[in-house]
């Protein structure tokens, strides 16, 4: 029986990274691309297509179209227009252009008043602008379809005003249509077992990936999950595993403390009222227990239960987390729950998660 593969696109990052190459060599070779060749973050090369690059009077300007691949995104097709220009000193600066957003809420990435243009874009950027050593840029992103586009996501209730994020984590941009995707994960168990792991880790995105490779797990049993927890918890079981460690940020696996195994946010989210609930547990204030209900995002809820003192309630969350993963698969396999911030910093994890690290 034949596979059907799904095809990689590249993200909106991607498109302004080959825009602004386009641009460069335009700038220091007067040549006019048809498309560029850049270096996704995780090693993938990308050969990206180029619609047009002109020079306007604010400098040089590059029209790149995204290409989502089989991933039903909705920025697929749009056009991604970067302008570049030369100012003194060797920094970037980089600035949100017509349907790209502003951060107007803490416990983003960014801080507020700054372009939504993710750290991870700006690095395949600073990348790019490497090669041509020339000093110095203003880097402005335009998305025009993005004004409208950005009313179909959570960017207006997250804080990023008119227009969308430039995001990405690598620049490659995965196939996520949900049954084909779903049974494309599931191959890394197998494999993890045939290599002879008894411990997997499940990691739902990059940084939970990064703080199993920071406990020194290999990376043969770190496993991807996505949104698709329960799926992978039942495979897991049906594959006879008898130990997995969930690893994640706290936004993700709060929502498996609550009983949520597709932790999209349109299935389902339930991040805040956990958090409420388990700190309200722990003893906090009704007006205290309110904020965390009206916090922007859970990052911004962390720092209510820091400033309370209430640390301790991360474990208890950890602790549901793992206790709910197990009902979920009806005992037949063992979990322990590691909870992390954005920035990789542990918050929190349940006694079976040590014990496994042990």
């Amino acid at each position: 029986m034949s596979k059907k593969f799904l095809r990689s696109g590249y993200t909106t990052g991607a498109c302004a990274a080959a825009g602004v190459k386009a641009a460069l060599i335009f700038m220091t070779a007067g040549e006019i691309v048809d498309g560029v060749e850049i270096v996704a973050l995780d090693g993938t090369p990308l050969k990206i297509p180029v619609k047009n690059v002109e020079k306007i009077s604010e400098g040089v300007r590059a029209e790149v179209i995204k290409f989502s691949g089989d991933d039903p995104d909705i920025t697929n097709g749009v056009s991604v227009f970067t302008t570049v220009r030369r100012i003194s000193g060797n920094e970037i600066i980089f600035r949100a252009g017509l349907g790209v957003g502003r951060i107007t809420k803490a416990g983003l990435q960014l801080p507020v008043g700054e372009p939504a243009i993710n750290p991870a874009p700006r690095k395949l950027i600073q990348n790019v602008a490497a090669e041509f050593n020339i000093g110095g840029l203003e880097v402005e992103i335009s998305i025009p379809a993005g004004v409208e586009l950005a009313k179909k996501t959570l960017n207006p209730i997250l804080g990023v005003e008119g227009g969308l994020s430039i995001i990405g984590t690598t620049g490659v941009l995965r196939p996520m249509s949900e049954e084909a995707f779903k049974n494309s994960l599931v191959p890394q168990i197998d494999v993890a077992k045939a290599a002879g792991f008894d411990t997997l880790v499940f990691v739902p995105g990059k940084i939970g990936e990064m703080i199993a490779k920071k406990f020194g797990f290999a990376d043969g049993a770190i496993i991807q999950t996505s949104n698709f927890i329960g799926f992978m918890l039942e495979a897991a079981a049906e594959r006879q595993i008898k130990q997995i460690i969930l690893c994640g940020h706290l936004g993700k696996l709060a929502k498996v403390a609550a009983g949520v195994f597709h932790t999209h946010n349109r299935v389902a989210d339930c991040r805040l009222e956990t958090l409420a609930a388990y700190s309200a547990a722990e003893g906090l204030s009704a007006g205290e227990v309110q904020k965390i209900l009206d916090a922007n995002t859970t990052e911004d809820a962390a720092q209510i239960i820091s400033a309370n003192n209430l640390e301790r309630v991360y474990k208890k969350i950890a602790a549901r987390a793992s206790l709910r993963a197990e009902r979920y698969v009806y005992g037949e396999l063992k979990v322990g729950t590691i909870l992390v911030d954005y920035a990789g910093n542990i918050l929190g994890l349940d006694d079976t998660a040590k014990e496994f690290l042990s």
